[in-house]
């Protein structure tokens, strides 16, 4: 298959320059609309209060309204006495009877002043008989009253343009009388998918095919910039049909495609985008990992341009250069100023390495430890969906770096509009018995976050203090138990429960019909067809698959995975034919198990934080009965906590 190549690749910031040169960035024009419909969205011009707030004189408690002068001096002692004006004051009503000298007349909170009044005596501080008034309490002038206008004046400017409507603007609106307001006709955004592997959420899944969640990920990001997404729905690799497609889009203020951006034989999307009336392509390879296939242009389209966007086919990379280059574009068109979240200062505790020349976004998920904050890597696959959902943020490592030390301190990106803090950090290695667990946490009201990095680098975290508890099964070749050996005096075990660690393959695999452990090994090493899925290095799995194997390296074995189910997806599929993998999570998938050895999964927490509510509930949660008999139901064997 011919393969084009990126000849001309740009540099993150000149490609956002090209971009932005082209288009029209000034606000969409205003549009009038229901005060009802106005929430979210951003005024398009100033508004002039019409009225007065309040537009009278007012009582603001229940009371009488008085002249104050003739209140000076009255007490319990020596109470002054006023006359009744007769008439009584509620909200809605206006006064007919002027408060002359020695008088006073019965006022509700909210009731218009009459006219000779300047006070309001609270009810509480008088006494009532017939026509006569007893204060027992002196008030100045002003005193319990809201003047006309001392809220809002009219023809003071009360909100200007640009301002986002909340509920406390759209308050505003409704109190000085607008019914209608002028706001920043909302951008549309159309959003097309294409690929021949791509189904639409809710269809039946067969090998080979993807479930479009691009999709769904930037309709959802189009609405917090403000616009309007419209889904086109999925085209496949049909140059036709695409065209007409895109046709169709232009007639929206914005057009967003997902995949098709590189330059392989199928990739058709960047040739249609190709034959756009100008300006055309600006941008089309651009020195960011993930994200280099971005391609970036803008047609025009009667009177006005229209950006249209490829954004690479990967999640994790369409979501990462929606942000970069789209969102910043939409917010402008939809009149919404750019608040950039703080970054926070954290410290990387492990090296990661870079590709120079490219600039790099790292996503990192948060650990508050004893000392500082603590940015864990997540990961780097382009095409995961949940690494982004989890991450709290982003390190950008610049492109000329190749790597980032241990220790080193990083500037955090923050993702979404705040980091709220788990009650219960969990770093350490993965079981469904810990996600059952954490989710039975979940209903009892206790948020939980969960790093999945391996028995040892969760041991590591124990001990700098970064996490709440690590679960893990590391085995002492030496004494041959398990994760008691690893402790340090600042650590604690709560044991956990048992599991069985097994050998997995597909049942009509004649290769694997062998009834010893020996027998089973031997044929797969025999055999260099059959295709190892190895777990990832620092794991309680990977070392027993590296003491199991005994320096042998079977076909398959550079294939890393970081967890149980991810080995048994690969050999179900026959992307792999053997692995290991926990017997619980192979028989959900109908695979024949092998049982290789017994295993005790446990957790371990910092002395330091034994005694942090949420630690103590969980060890409380492992030990009742009802959560017991649930893990012995998934397959696993218990053991009551100490």
């Amino acid at each position: 298959m011919k393969q084009e190549q990126f000849l001309n690749v740009l540099d993150r910031d000149e490609a956002e320059r090209r971009f932005r040169a082209a288009l029209d960035l000034r606000p969409l024009e205003a549009e009038e609309i229901a005060l009802s419909a106005a929430l979210a969205r951003v005024l398009a011009r100033d508004v002039v209060a019409p009225v007065d707030v309040p537009s009278f004189d007012r009582s603001n408690v229940d009371g009488f309204a008085v002249r104050a002068e003739d209140t000076f001096g009255a007490s319990e002692d020596r109470p002054r006495m006023l006359r009744s004006t007769g008439e009584m004051l509620t909200p809605g009503i206006a006064a007919r009877l002027q408060v002359r000298a020695g008088e006073g007349t019965p006022i509700a909170t909210g009731a218009m002043l009459p006219r000779g009044a300047n006070a309001v005596v609270m009810v509480e501080h008088t006494d009532q008989d017939g026509d006569t008034i007893t204060v027992n309490r002196p008030v100045t002038p002003g005193a319990n009253i809201s003047y006309a206008g001392t809220d809002i004046g009219r023809g003071e400017t009360v909100l200007r343009r640009g301002d986002l409507l909340t509920s406390r603007e759209t308050g505003v609106l409704a109190a000085i009388g607008v019914a209608r307001v002028g706001v920043v006709r909302r951008p549309k955004v159309a959003i097309l998918s294409t690929g021949n592997e791509l189904i639409a959420p809710g269809q039946p899944m067969h090998p080979g095919l993807v479930y479009d969640s691009n999709a769904t990920i930037l309709a959802d990001a189009v609405r917090e910039t403000g616009c309007e997404p419209i889904i086109l729905g999925i085209v496949k690799d049909d140059l036709v049909q695409l065209r007409a497609v895109v046709q169709q889009a232009l007639a929206f203020d914005f057009v967003l495609l997902s995949g098709g951006t590189s330059k392989g034989e199928g990739d058709l999307s960047y040739r249609v985008v190709a034959e756009l009336d100008p300006p055309g392509v600006v941008a089309h390879g651009v020195a960011l990992k993930p994200g280099k296939p971005l391609c970036l242009a803008a047609t025009r389209v009667e009177r006005r341009i229209v950006p249209v966007v490829i954004l690479p086919g990967f999640p994790t990379s369409a979501i990462f250069t929606f942000h970069e280059f789209v969102a910043p574009v939409l917010r402008l068109f939809a009149g919404r100023s750019f608040d950039p979240a703080a970054m926070v200062s954290a410290r990387l505790p492990m090296r990661v390495n870079s590709e120079r020349g490219r600039t790099e976004y790292l996503l990192v998920g948060l650990i508050q430890s004893d000392e500082e904050l603590a940015a864990y890597p997540m990961g780097k696959g382009s095409g995961s969906v949940t690494t982004f959902s989890r991450a709290d943020g982003f390190v950008i490592i610049p492109r000329q770096q190749e790597y980032v030390e241990a220790g080193a301190r990083v500037e955090v990106h923050p993702l979404g509009q705040g980091l709220t803090p788990a009650d219960l950090v969990v770093i350490g290695s993965h079981c469904v018995g810990l996600d059952f667990l954490l989710g039975q946490l979940q209903a009892r009201g206790l948020r939980s976050k969960f790093l999945a990095v391996g028995s040892t680098a969760g041991l590591e975290a124990v001990r700098r203090g970064e996490c709440d508890l690590a679960g893990i099964h590391l085995l002492d070749e030496r004494s041959n138990v398990y994760n008691q050996p690893f402790l340090t005096g600042e650590m604690t075990l709560v044991p956990g429960y048992r599991r069985m660690q097994g050998l997995v393959f597909r049942p009509d695999d004649a290769r694997f019909a062998s009834r010893t452990l020996a027998d089973v090994l031997a044929a797969a090493l025999a055999d260099a067809e059959c295709v190892l899925v190895n777990r990832n290095r620092g794991s309680g799995t990977r070392i027993l698959i590296d003491r199991l194997l005994n320096g042998a390296r079977p076909a398959g074995y550079s294939t890393e995975v970081r967890s149980h189910n991810a080995v048994v997806a690969a050999v179900a599929q026959g992307r792999a034919d053997w692995g290991v993998a926990i017997e619980t999570v192979a028989k959900d998938l109908g695979l024949g198990f092998f049982p290789i050895q017994e295993e005790q999964y446990d957790f371990i927490i910092p002395k330091s934080r034994r005694d942090r509510p949420a630690v103590l509930a969980f060890r409380e949660l492992l030990g009742e009965e009802t959560v017991q008999a649930r893990l012995r139901q998934m397959g696993f064997l218990t053991t009551s906590p100490t």
